[in-house]
């Protein structure tokens, strides 16, 4: 089970108007490893699909190697 917060809970506290500074940076920290471990599951994913689902989601077997290849923190 992921614990990662869902993109309208990161919203809803980004949007709150004061947030302590201590919160805040919990917050900015929230996004940044959510975004991480969405990078780390959906590369990982790639990797296992087949040539075949490759062409339906229009990658190429080099192309979605690479973006797999690519670490976690990487845009």
């Amino acid at each position: 089970m992921s614990h990662a917060l869902h993109h309208a809970q990161i919203n809803l506290l980004n949007a709150q108007a004061r947030l302590p500074l201590v919160a805040g940076l919990a917050v900015k920290f929230a996004v940044v490893v959510t975004k991480w471990d969405t990078r780390r599951k959906t590369r990982r994913d790639l990797r296992l699909l087949e040539p075949h689902m490759l062409r339906d989601i229009g990658l190429d077997h080099p192309t979605a190697s690479a973006e797999a290849s690519k670490p976690f923190w990487r845009d």
